[in-house]
């Protein structure tokens, strides 16, 4: 029996080792090979051919491996598929409850599995008595896995035919990547491709992989080992849903791309880092010797440094007890001079040992060295082991007796076992146990035995009840439960008088615990983000001991008490985010602080006796009422309410220091607060003031906010009386004039920053500014400004920032020089023509003359070092020479138009929409922003905007400004109706490792046709996560197009966050890192912050007018009504930019601000359409209808356009004609056939069939004289400027039809003595000259109906209509639709061809020319129709192309 397993292993092996060694051979070797094996598996066995296909069919683990290897294989053996789970199969997958499908092999495509020949039958796995053996035969398939991030994984060489049939029977199956332990590079022989079903469970993986178990690991952070039911597909599938794909057959395949694993990745061994290792334990066996001195030899010990202490042993005795240890805490290490690469290591205290170590290399003994250091300059005796997926404590760690404080935060510890958290108690010393994050789910008893801990952190364990050995923690001091499930408390936690902090934040608790009420040290409550409804005063008053209360982010609806006993212990209560409609919480006589943001509140009652600090800001108060006047009371903030006027009692208060009543109702401001003698910061914007008291006497105002409201003077002695003043915004009011400095001669002003813009000042107030010497920022812009004298600027000398723009400015003074600390200067949007003298500055560092009217700059030799970013965009005048732009190539950002593009693109583009970008660092060092502007997107009759915010990194919106373009455009192009929520998803994996810690919020706009309808007009989508915003203007009004995805402004990202218990800070930031819900990247806070967007689709209308786009900053200082009015009626969207920027900065942001406006022409007016535009020519000629000027276009430098188009037969010459319209537009008797009219992309014809119409420039040849003179006048035409060269006019061409690509005679060819280009209607033809056109040789040959149907660049021309005008190469191909189907396909978008002799040439027929051309135009039709009479019997009009003569 042992010898027949024996040779059953035998022939297993043998058989197996041929099957993977086939895969490299050819497919006839491995058959026979397979065969041989078979033959001798079934001798040796004794099994007949029907018995070996029995032990076949028993089988029902199947697993299918590849591994990552260079080497590929042509074929592998075909192995019948089982069908996985699924609408599909669901029948069959129950016989193979596995789940998983088996792989094919090499050979040919097999027959089903009832007809599976012998030679497939060696794939199938081994299995005793119908059960599964102890290993299942894993195939490997050696294939080079590309790590891309195409959506078309699953048609790529990684997968075979075969495969991917399997794989998309059901949406069920997939596949997996499973890494080796190096986490670091895994190598391509490490990685493997498992393809398996969400019903196959670890083990079954394992057991292929012939490994023990398998880790999960999630953006690139911690590792935990999956359990054996545990199924990695599901696990992978249900990752992808809560990110936020939909469609399960999409997830199948991003299951497929490999740089999935930068968020989850699954391993087949732990993997760990070098680093990690030696930060938990450092051994090795070195030279070793005792003592200062050389009494000692040295000998080769054993040497381990784990926790704080260094472990010296015997080798062979190193478990038996004969162990020193070194405690290293307070101690030294050391480096010996005397012998190269030894340490000393020295203990603390009076007799403290010295332990000499020698390492064989320099890197080993700096390693030792950095650990060691660590270890001993620690205070105390801690152990930090935080996010080292750590399954046990280190053994060597518990040698280190005198560790009190140990992290074991962030990792899978597991509760029993060796190592386990039952082993903690052996730690006799310890104090403090960090445990949070360790998905514990149930509290380890075995913690209530550590008797001495003082301070114990429990929270995010998922945590449903405590138990009641908790009692037994009688030194307890700290208790953090934060971020689990528990309703209620045990009784026996009341027994721990000693706990005085105990925190419940982020639980399932509806009340406060009555056992609160006996840990009578416990003084403050921790329940923030808890199910409370009602909050019962009176159970607050009998917890007498409790003096702060934190009960943020509930559902809190009512607050009431149901005595009149007062409380005189609570001291600080905060209800912020709650559903508190009213507040009486007068009886907290004791109460210094109250936050209360973020309600519904109309009515506020307090108790004035201690009240310090009131913060009640975003609620809808009325009237706040305290009483007695707060004595102690230093800041109220009512910000963003209804009041309409300062209360009584706010101006009693004797110590307000800090007053904010922005964005109220004021009318007024009582004179007793702007007199107060204590207050220093006043904040009144965004109010309807009209005007202010007068300043009797002096006051210590340091602070000084006005802006937005009605004011058009400040008071005459504001800058006399308020000396302390070193802050003033009066911004976006109506001063025409500003209050004097001073009395006399000499100014005590202390002003240093003053916001002015926005208002109605003129060059008169100009003189007061220099009663300020110590002025640093001065902001002037959007005012009346025609001059700023020089004498007044050159007083300035502490000038830091100047913005002077949005005025009428025509200088800047050259007494600027004399600012030598001025580091920015901001004059955009002026009349300046001049570049002042500012390059000679030291400090300059930001200088923006952008929508000037610069026509030189004279610079010195050498540049300001400290210059950063030079903006001169705007300045149509500016021409910089090869010198000038070699100079300013060394500075860091330097911002020029750039050269008019000639491209027919840009001349679509700039008929339906233009845009405008600004960005600006503020007061920050870098400038965290990036904007996508793609004016001409795919096909070119598209657009798209975005914008990306990265808060304080610069990676993130960088890579997505380059990338999501491009993912947009893969994505459309797949037809997907969730197009753009996939863009935001694959570009939230495209970030790859820098997307791991980082994050960005982002805003995407895409102008686009309807998919489903091609003819429709244009529709805008917008997309966007994070805090980007995009407003559209409609009718002059703003239409929000996006969602703020913030833990303040989104109540429903706020529950989601709470239920999914994370940690919301007291600054409302998720884990303390971002305020965002939903980001780009930050995947490491998953699933808190998704990627998922908020998306909208809206058409576009004539009364869209303008398109915003702007980040946090932008939107945080500007109303979209404001920033709506500040720019719809500019006309540059460059200038309409950086008006908003400026306008954000002078409101007081000194952050990262960037602003796009897109102006949008979706009229009638641009319309290109024969029924809108020219009118179309008839049997008779052209049509007695009105016709319009056509529209130049800017194809390839032409500015020519035939608004009707003209058959051959119109329009032909010596040199050469263009095809006809349509197939038979001509007909015999020389007639025009009815056609379909031409339409533009506002009015895109329905795509009956496979149609596009491509202008094309076909040239032709007048009669006219060298000297101007037409054959039958006397004198030059007026207007018309010609020599007899060639003339370009623009006609429209067929590339293809729906039915295939056919071919018809075109019109017959005539001379003419004028060129007809006007008809009785009075049609206009302007032609204008042609600059040089670059020609690229077209490739001839016309594709099949099918291959053009597949071609990427037919297919987004149904429905659309590309102008971008060409010219046939006639020499290189003899049929001009042939080189109309290639066009599209060329990068250029043009046809080759010959330019013309003169290039400078214009041949232009102005209005009062009409009467005469449209007689010329009479004779050329007749004279036509004669001749192809006389040619019609001559001349066979059978496969006739129009051809160069």
């Amino acid at each position: 029996m042992h010898s027949r397993s024996g040779a059953v292993r035998w022939c297993c092996a043998q058989r197996d080792k041929a099957l993977f060694g086939a895969i490299t051979c050819s497919c006839s070797i491995g058959r026979l090979l397979v065969r041989r094996l078979q033959r001798q598996a079934k001798e040796v066995l004794g099994q007949t051919a029907s018995e070996y296909r029995g032990a076949r069919c028993r089988s029902s683990t199947h697993l299918r491996v590849a591994t990552a290897e260079p080497s590929l294989t042509p074929r592998a053996a075909e192995v019948p598929a089982l069908p996985g789970r699924g609408a599909r199969g669901s029948a069959a997958a129950a016989a193979a409850p596995g789940g998983l499908a088996v792989r094919p092999a090499m050979g040919e495509a097999g027959p089903g599995p009832k007809e599976a020949p012998e030679e497939d039958e060696a794939a199938a796995v081994g299995v005793r008595d119908g059960r599964a053996g102890p290993r299942g035969v894993v195939r490997v398939l050696k294939r080079n896995v590309k790590r891309n991030g195409s959506r078309s994984c699953l048609n790529r060489s990684r997968f075979s035919s075969r495969e991917r049939d399997w794989l998309r029977e059901d949406v069920g199956r997939g596949c997996v990547y499973v890494y080796g332990g190096d986490s670091v590079a895994a190598a391509s022989s490490d990685l493997r491709l498992v393809l398996c079903t969400v019903d196959t469970p670890a083990s079954e993986i394992c057991d292929g992989e012939d490994k023990k178990n398998l880790f999960v690991q999630l953006h690139g952070d911690l590792v935990r080992r999956l359990e054996p039911t545990e199924k990695p597909l599901w696990i992978l599938y249900d990752y992808l849903a809560g990110l936020g794909f939909d469609d399960p057959v999409r997830m199948q395949e991003e299951a497929a791309n490999s740089d999935l694993s930068c968020m989850i990745r699954f391993y087949s061994e732990k993997p760990c880092q070098v680093e990690q290792l030696d930060r938990i334990l450092l051994s090795g066996i070195y030279n070793v010797r005792k003592g200062k001195t050389q009494l000692h030899k040295w000998a080769e010990r054993l040497v381990i440094l784990c926790g704080t202490c260094l472990i010296v042993s015997s080798v062979k005795d190193s478990h038996t007890g004969k162990m020193h240890i070194l405690p290293l805490v307070g101690g030294k290490v050391e480096e010996m001079k005397r012998r190269q690469y030894t340490l000393a290591f020295t203990s603390a205290g009076a007799q403290a040992q010295t332990y000499h170590v020698s390492f064989e290399t320099l890197a080993e003994c700096q390693r030792w060295h950095r650990q060691a250091s660590t270890v001993v300059s620690m205070r105390l005796s801690m152990v930090d082991l935080s996010c080292y997926s750590l399954e046990e404590v280190p053994e060597h760690l518990f040698y280190s007796q005198d560790i009190t404080y140990l992290n074991l935060r962030h990792n899978f510890m597991r509760s029993s076992g060796a190592g386990s958290l039952e082993s903690l108690c052996r730690f006799s010393q310890l104090k403090s146990l960090n445990l949070s994050h360790n998905r514990l789910g149930e509290f380890p008893v075995s913690l209530c035995e550590i008797s001495t801990l003082t301070e114990l952190n429990m929270s995010c364990n998922g945590l449903y009840h405590l138990p009641s050995q908790i009692g037994k923690l009688l030194n307890l001091q700290s208790f953090w439960l934060d971020g689990n499930f528990l309703t209620s408390l045990p009784e026996e936690l009341g027994s721990l008088q000693q706990l005085s902090c105990l925190g419940l934040s982020f639980n399932n608790f509806c009340e406060l615990p009555a056992i609160c009420e006996k840990l009578t040290i416990l003084d403050k409550i921790a329940m923030a983000g808890n199910l409370l409804e009602n909050l019962d005063l009176t159970v607050l008053n009998r917890m007498n001991h409790v003096k702060s209360v934190d009960l943020r982010l509930n559902n809190l609806k009512r607050a009431a008490a149901d005595t009149l006993e007062g409380n005189k212990s609570v001291t600080y209560m905060d209800l912020r985010d709650n559903q508190l409609t009213d507040l009486d919480l007068s009886s907290l006589g004791s109460l210094e602080q109250l936050h209360c943001e973020r309600n519904k509140l109309k009515e506020l009652t307090l108790s004035g006796f201690s009240l310090r600090a009131l913060y009640a800001n975003n609620n809808c108060l009325t009237s706040v009422s305290v009483y007695p006047v707060p004595g102690q009371l230093t800041c109220l903030e009512l910000a963003h309410n209804q009041m309409q006027c300062v209360p009584d009692w706010a101006c009693e208060a004797k110590k307000l220091e800090i007053l904010d009543m922005s964005y109220n109702l004021l009318v007024e401001l009582p004179s007793r607060i702007l007199s107060s003698l204590s207050l220093r910061k006043l904040t009144v914007g965004h109010n309807n003031l009209q005007s202010l008291p007068p300043l009797l006497e002096h006051i210590p105002m340091e602070v000084l906010d006005l802006q937005h409201n009605l004011l058009t003077k400040l008071p005459e002695t504001l800058f006399v009386k308020a000396l302390n003043l070193r802050h003033l915004n009066a911004s976006a009011n109506s001063l025409e004039s500003l209050p004097s400095a001073c009395t006399g001669e000499e100014s005590l002003s202390m002003l240093q920053l003053l916001y002015l813009t926005n208002n109605n000042l003129t060059d008169q107030c100009i003189p007061v500014l220099v009663g300020h010497p110590n002025l640093r920022i001065l902001h002037l812009a959007n005012n009346n400004l025609q001059a700023f004298p020089a004498s007044k600027l050159s007083k300035l000398e502490r000038l830091e920032e100047l913005n002077l723009s949005g005025n009428k400015l025509k200088t800047i003074p050259t007494t600027v020089a004399n600012c030598k600390l001025l580091h920015t200067l901001i004059a955009h949007s002026n009349d300046i023509s001049i570049f002042p003298e500012i390059l000679h500055l030291p400090h300059i560092q930001l200088v923006d003359l952008s929508c000037n009217e610069l026509n030189e700059i004279l610079i010195p030799e050498a540049l300001p070092a400290a210059l950063q970013e030079l903006d001169l965009t705007g300045n149509t005048n500016l021409v910089l020479e090869h010198k000038t732009l070699d100079i300013f190539s060394h500075i860091t950002t330097l911002k020029i138009d750039a050269k008019p593009s000639l491209t027919t693109d840009s001349a679509l583009t700039s008929t339906f929409w233009s845009h405008g970008v600004a960005e600006m660092a503020g007061q920050r060092n870098k400038l965290c922003l990036s904007s996508l502007a793609l004016g001409s997107f795919a096909e070119g009759m598209e657009a798209v905007y975005g914008m990306f915010d990265g808060d304080k990194n610069e990676e993130l919106p960088r890579l997505l400004q380059c990338t999501m373009a491009d993912v947009l455009l893969e994505e459309v192009q797949q037809s997907d109706t969730m197009f753009m929520s996939n863009t935001f998803l694959v570009s939230h994996r495209k970030l790859g490792m820098a997307g791991q810690k980082l994050g960005s919020s982002a805003v995407l706009c895409y102008i686009h046709h309807d998919m489903a309808d091609p003819a429709s007009p244009f529709s805008l989508t917008v997309a966007n996560v994070g805090t980007c915003q995009a407003v559209l203007c409609r009718s002059g009004k703003p239409l929000l197009l996006s969602k703020v995805f913030s833990l303040e402004q989104c109540t429903e990202e706020a529950k989601r966050i709470k239920e999914q218990k994370a940690i919301i800070t007291e600054d409302n930031k998720v884990n303390g890192v971002t305020c965002c819900t939903r980001m780009l990247g930050c995947t490491y806070l998953h699933p808190w912050i998704l990627p998922k967007p908020h998306v909208s689709s809206i058409p576009l209308t004539v009364q869209d007018e303008l398109l915003l786009l702007g980040n946090k900053a932008l939107w945080e200082h500007l109303s979209y009504t404001e920033a709506v009015s500040a720019v719809r009626h500019l006309h540059d969207p460059l200038a309409a930019a950086k008006k908003l920027c400026t306008l954000a900065q002078s409101y007081g942001c000194q952050d990262n601000v960037g602003a796009m406006v897109v102006y949008l022409n979706i009229s009638e007016d641009n319309c290109t359409c024969e029924m809108h535009g020219l009118s179309l020519p008839g049997p008779g000629g052209f049509s007695s209808t009105t016709a319009k000027t056509a529209t130049p276009s800017s194809s390839s430098g032409i500015a020519s356009e035939f608004g009707s188009e003209l058959s051959a037969s119109e329009a032909s010459s010596e040199v050469g004609s263009t095809a006809s319209d349509e197939h038979n537009a001509v007909g015999l008797d020389g007639s025009l056939l009815p056609r379909q009219e031409r339409r533009c992309s506002l009015h895109p014809l329905l795509p009956s069939s496979i149609f596009q119409r491509q202008p094309s420039s076909a040239t032709f040849s007048s009669n006219q004289s060298d000297n101007g003179l037409d054959s039958d006048d006397e004198q030059p035409v007026e207007g018309v400027m010609t020599n007899g060269s060639k003339v370009e006019v623009e006609v429209d061409i067929h590339c293809c039809k729906g039915n295939g690509l056919e071919f018809e005679p075109p019109a017959l060819e005539y001379s003419s003595s004028a060129p007809g280009v006007e008809d009785d209607s009075g049609l206009v033809l302007i032609i204008q000259r042609q600059n040089s056109i670059n020609s690229t040789a077209a490739h001839g040959g016309v594709k099949e109906k099918c291959e053009l149907q597949k071609s990427p660049s037919t297919c987004c021309l149904y429905g659309k209509k590309l102008s971008n005008g060409s010219i046939v190469p006639l020499e290189e191909s003899l049929n001009l639709i042939e080189v109309a189907t290639e066009a599209p396909k060329k990068k250029t978008g043009y046809f080759a061809a010959p330019s013309q002799m003169e290039p400078e040439d214009q041949f232009v027929v102005p209005p009062d020319l009409e009467e005469e051309v449209k007689e010329q135009m009479k004779q050329h039709q007749e004279n036509g129709a004669d001749q192809e009479q006389k040619e019609e019997s001559a001349v066979a009009l059978t496969e006739e192309f129009d051809t160069a003569l």
